[in-house]
């Protein structure tokens, strides 16, 4: 055994790597999943806003069906020719459609009157003063 506790006679060690850290990110997974357990849906779900709420239950159905995902994987069955395929690209959908939602919230709103003032201050007007004051040369330069 080796000290990270995986037989490395029961497989080829070229991908002893790669199962290492499959086995650390189903740790952080389980991890994940008791402190999401620990508490009830309905405590988690009053505390959030209801963008949040769409937000955690979309990521929630996600993760569940890409764990069904791996799954079907590892029993040999083809994940992409399964109903589950459907369902993620579904689910894809609406947390795009939610992070549309979000991304309007956070853009800046449009000051009407700031922006008004600020094209009317921009944009010269002539006017008899400034005619008569363009065409006297400029204090201080002289003319060849």
């Amino acid at each position: 055994m080796s000290e990270d506790g995986i037989n490395t006679e029961e497989y080829p060690t070229e991908i002893h790597d790669y199962l290492a850290a499959f086995e650390k990110s189903l740790g952080s997974v389980d991890e994940m999943l008791k402190t999401m357990m620990s508490v009830s849906r309905s405590e988690l779900l009053q505390k959030l806003e209801p963008l949040e709420q769409a937000k955690m239950d979309l990521v929630s159905v996600y993760t569940l069906n890409s764990m069904f995902w791996v799954y079907l994987a590892t029993q040999g069955i083809n994940p992409k020719e399964h109903p589950v395929k459907q369902e993620l690209e579904r689910i894809r959908t609406y947390m795009n459609k939610v992070k549309e939602i979000a991304d309007k919230k956070k853009a800046s709103k449009l000051d009407k009157g700031a922006a008004s003032r600020f094209v009317r201050n921009a944009l010269w007007e002539p006017n008899a003063e400034n005619e008569h004051t363009s065409k006297t040369p400029a204090k201080g330069k002289k003319r060849k």
